[in-house]
């Protein structure tokens, strides 16, 4: 039951269209029935977020962004059975309403009841309000550029005390992602031969994925060498910089082709060339995401000659309450290094400067600190 009725006040980074970035004075409403309060205390800053101000990706409300976080759950509204104030959470983007035929069928990721891509709370609402009353809507469900959260409680998922909350709030997008690419999506099978366009956050959660599960050679392709050396030490046993070879050339010279193409930066001259990367019966695996309306020409007599496959994966085909455990698990085990994907950590109210340097490309990826 919740143990504050009035909102409490906070500090949020928002985006508003025309007026961009913002850090303003907020109120965050008390939970209601099924959610909880959580007090954030790391997110990440994703290139899903980049897209919207960007605009990429349409927004025809008033955002609080982020959408990958961890922190403690501090309040319970009724009818939370599954978490108590105290808990370590990390909060996952794609809340799966539990009752359309995907979430009957298991494959929660393609939910079709959720309302995150609409930003909004299950219910359709917002726990946010400005300075003047008006309401400010959660990005992908959750806005975690913020202090203090409302989430329905089937976004927050139960982690460790002892796992740290910068490598919680990472679970909470990018590596469930990257790795669920790999062992859900694709279903790499031991000894592969792949290829990794993009050593970003997702990239590189990618290439611990492939490592985890035995591939072999597993090549990484980027632009910038402080990347691909960090995609070495991650487990990459060749890389490419793009900008100085024709990749799908030297990867049939060299290899014959690749059984795996993971795409994660989201371009779509990158996608239109990954089929040229890959060995008869290969598989083309689309993670990053396009801007909205993108279009591909791909050569579909390739594709049917040569037994090659497309795949779209969305969140790694992810189950939350059951992955995000195993991938804490993993990294507690000292078998996923996770927290070498952690790059600079600023406080909250530079998440503008956080977002310049993902546009530039620039280090590792950035944790914001709520103060």
């Amino acid at each position: 039951m919740s143990i504050q009725s009035a909102p409490r006040p906070s500090t949020a980074v928002t985006f508003r269209g025309g007026a961009g970035l913002g850090v303003e004075p907020i109120h965050v409403a008390p939970p209601g029935r099924g959610q909880v309060r959580v007090d954030i205390r790391a997110t990440g800053v994703c290139h899903s977020d980049l897209h919207i101000v960007n605009g990429d990706w349409p927004a025809d409300k008033p955002l609080v962004l982020g959408h990958e976080a961890a922190g403690v759950v501090t309040d319970t509204g009724p009818e939370v059975d599954g978490l108590a104030v105290g808990d370590h959470v990390v909060l996952s983007w794609f809340a799966p309403c539990g009752r359309c035929l995907n979430c009957a069928a298991g494959r929660a990721w393609l939910c079709t009841g959720t309302k995150a891509l609409e930003n909004t709370l299950p219910d359709g609402s917002t726990a946010y309000t400005d300075a003047e009353g008006h309401g400010l809507w959660p990005y992908l469900g959750l806005g975690t550029f913020t202090k203090s959260v409302i989430v329905p409680e089937t976004a927050a998922i139960a982690i460790p005390q002892d796992l740290p909350f910068e490598v919680g709030a990472l679970l909470g997008c990018s590596i469930t992602t990257g790795v669920g690419a790999v062992v859900n999506t694709a279903r790499v099978p031991l000894g592969s031969s792949a290829v990794v366009i993009g050593c970003g956050g997702v990239g590189l959660s990618i290439i611990m994925g492939l490592k985890l599960i035995g591939a072999n050679p597993i090549i990484a392709v980027d632009l910038s060498a402080d990347k691909l050396a960090k995609a070495a030490s991650l487990g990459a046993t060749s890389t490419l910089r793009a900008d100085q070879i024709d990749v799908p050339s030297y990867l049939q010279e060299h290899f014959g082709g690749v059984d795996f193409a993971f795409e994660a930066i989201g371009r779509v001259s990158t996608i239109e060339s990954m089929p040229s990367m890959l060995a008869a019966g290969g598989t083309a695996v689309l993670v990053g995401m396009t801007a909205a309306g993108s279009r591909a020409s791909i050569d579909p007599f390739d594709l049917a000659d040569q037994g090659k496959s497309i795949l779209g994966c969305n969140y790694g085909s992810s189950v939350a309450k059951v992955d995000i455990p195993k991938l804490a698990n993993l990294y507690l085990a000292g078998r996923l290094p996770l927290d070498e994907l952690i790059g600079r950590i600023r406080p909250l109210d530079e998440a503008a400067a956080a977002l310049e340097d993902l546009r530039q490309g620039k280090g590792l990826r950035s944790i914001l600190i709520p103060s």
